[in-house]
This record gives C-alpha cells, sequence and structure tokens, in this order.
C-alpha cells in the first residue's frame, strides 16, 4: 500500500518546529476543563493572558455544553421515545455548544494564533484529551490558515 502526499501537506510539516500540549484539569472532576497553566514554548509567540483568556473561554464553552437542565432531560427522553429517530431531523444542545466552540477555534485562529505563527486544533478532534497548539518556523506558513 503506497501513502500519498500532498504537497502543501509537506510544506506544513517541514514547517512544523513544535507542538505544545495542553492537558485536561482533572482536579475538579471528570468534567471537559483544561489546564489553564502557560506553556514556556509560547512566551515568545502569545501574551500569557491572551493564552489564559482563550482556555479559560474554551473551558466555560465545554461547560455550557456538560451542564445539564429541564431542556436536556427533555432532548433525551424525547430520543427515546423516538427511538432516537429524532436526531436525524434535530442536533442537540451539545452538538449546538460543539459547532459554537469549532467557530470560536477558527476565530481564534484567525485573528490571534496564525498571524504569530501558531494554530489551535480543537479538541475534539484529540478526544477532548488535549488542546494542541502547533508551532510553526516560518511565521507566513501559520498566517495561511
Amino acid at each position: 500500500m503506497v501513502e500519498t502526499h500532498n504537497l502543501q501537506d509537506i510544506r506544513q510539516e517541514a514547517a512544523t518546529a513544535a507542538k505544545v500540549f495542553i492537558q485536561r484539569d482533572y482536579r475538579y472532576g471528570t468534567a471537559c476543563q483544561f489546564q489553564t497553566k502557560f506553556p514556556s514554548e509560547l512566551e515568545t509567540r502569545i501574551g500569557r493572558q491572551q493564552f489564559e483568556e482563550t482556555v479559560q473561554t474554551l473551558n466555560d464553552l465545554y461547560a455550557e455544553a456538560e451542564k445539564l437542565g429541564g431542556h436536556s432531560y427533555l432532548e433525551g427522553w424525547v430520543a427515546c421515545l423516538t427511538a432516537y429517530t429524532i436526531s436525524v431531523c434535530m442536533e442537540t444542545r451539545y452538538e449546538r455548544v460543539l459547532k459554537k466552540i469549532a467557530k470560536y477555534i477558527q476565530e481564534q485562529n484567525d485573528t490571534i494564533y496564525a498571524p504569530r505563527g501558531l494554530r489551535l486544533t480543537d479538541p475534539i478532534e484529540r478526544g477532548l484529551r488535549v488542546i494542541e497548539i502547533t508551532i510553526f518556523n516560518d511565521l507566513s506558513t501559520g498566517s495561511r490558515r
């Protein structure tokens, strides 16, 4: 089996200097929350306050997604009643918040991270285990995305 690579992917891999992983924070239970400790690898690229604000916003959005209430119970009850066929024509509150998170990450990449040669990867792509931040050698590579 021959593996093929896109030229842009190869250039991107060559320009990648490092990856930083922000781990989940399990101090307060199993709710999806990430550590706000500032990684030393990012000191020359982004301010501590901006980084912490981004992670805290993500933590708040994930808390919103996992929040239980009457609406969540009603969604579950209706889903059971319809043998989960309702999910074909209606997205859940959790799915709506995940879309909101993806949009927030894209906005952060476009306005703050990419111009500094960084790129955030949506934690959903990493199984909600880590926030991956890619550091590019060439600042112009990060700003294309």
